[in-house]
C-alpha cells in the first residue's frame, strides 16, 4: 500500500495557523451573512474569499464548515446519540474512512457548524488504499462494536476507483467484530443514503434528505484519537 499523507498539503501549516485562523472565523462571519439572506455558499465565498485574498484550501475549509442557522436546526432534529442506536446502522463507507485517514495522516480536518467533522481531501473519483486505510478501518470497528448494533451496511461508490479493494479490506479487517457486516459498492449512492435512516456520514445533501443520522467520527477521534489535528469553525455566536 502507497504511503501517502490523505488530505494533506504542505501550505496547510500556514494557512491555518492562529492568526489566519481568525482573519478564518471573521472571514466566516461575512458568508454567513449572506447565506442566510439567499445567497449561495459557493457565490458567498468567492465574493468574501476574494475580499480577505483567501487561498483555495482555506476557501474550501469555509464552504465545508459554513451552515445556516435553519439548516442546522434542521439537522440537529434528526441527530441520534449513540445510546440512541440499535439494530442496523447505515455508513457512508468513503466519507467516513477517508476522513479518518486524514486523521491518522495528520490532515487538516474541520469542526463544523453543524457538529460534524470534515476533511479537505476531495478526491472526486480517485481513491486507493494507503497505509492509513487499515487503521481507520480497524478503529472504525473497534468504536461500532462499542455501540448496541446488530448490523453495520457500509455502501461504497461502484464509479470510484478501488472501491471493490476496499470492499475486500472492510470484511477482512471487522470479521469477528460483534455484529453483522455488509458491504455493497453501487452507484448513486448518495440517493439511496437519503432515503435511509440511523446513517453515518457527514454529506450535507444526505444529512438534509436522511430521516436520521449519528455523528460518528467526532465520538471516534474523542474516544480514540483525541490528537488528532482539528481547526474549529463551528462557532457562529
Amino acid at each position: 500500500m502507497p504511503n501517502a499523507r490523505r488530505g494533506f498539503v504542505p501550505t496547510d501549516e500556514r494557512d491555518f495557523n492562529r492568526e489566519n485562523m481568525e482573519l478564518l472565523k471573521k472571514a466566516q462571519q461575512d458568508i454567513l451573512y449572506l447565506v442566510e439572506r439567499g445567497y449561495p455558499i459557493k457565490g458567498a465565498s468567492t465574493f468574501v474569499g476574494n475580499h480577505y485574498l483567501l487561498s483555495e484550501r482555506q476557501r474550501l475549509a469555509l464552504v465545508r464548515a459554513t451552515t445556516s442557522r435553519d439548516i442546522i436546526e434542521l439537522r440537529q432534529k434528526k441527530r441520534l446519540e449513540r445510546n440512541e442506536l440499535s439494530g442496523r446502522v447505515v455508513i457512508d463507507g468513503l466519507n467516513t474512512i477517508i476522513t479518518l485517514e486524514v486523521a491518522f495522516s495528520k490532515g487538516v480536518l474541520v469542526r463544523c457548524m453543524d457538529g460534524t467533522i470534515r476533511d479537505l481531501a476531495g478526491l472526486r473519483g480517485t481513491y486507493r488504499i494507503i497505509d492509513e486505510t487499515r487503521a481507520a478501518i480497524h478503529i472504525l470497528g473497534e468504536h461500532l462494536s462499542g455501540l448496541d448494533i446488530q448490523e453495520a451496511v457500509f455502501y461504497l461508490d461502484a464509479p470510484v476507483s478501488n472501491t471493490g479493494r476496499l470492499k475486500t479490506l472492510i470484511y477482512e479487517l471487522l470479521d469477528g467484530c460483534p455484529f453483522r457486516v455488509e458491504v455493497e459498492v453501487i452507484n448513486n449512492v448518495d440517493v439511496v443514503l437519503e432515503g435511509e435512516s440511523r446513517i453515518v456520514t457527514s454529506d450535507a445533501i444526505i444529512l438534509n434528505k436522511c430521516g436520521s443520522w449519528y455523528n460518528l467520527v467526532p465520538d471516534l477521534l474523542n474516544d480514540k484519537l483525541p490528537e488528532a489535528p482539528v481547526i474549529d469553525l463551528s462557532n457562529f455566536a
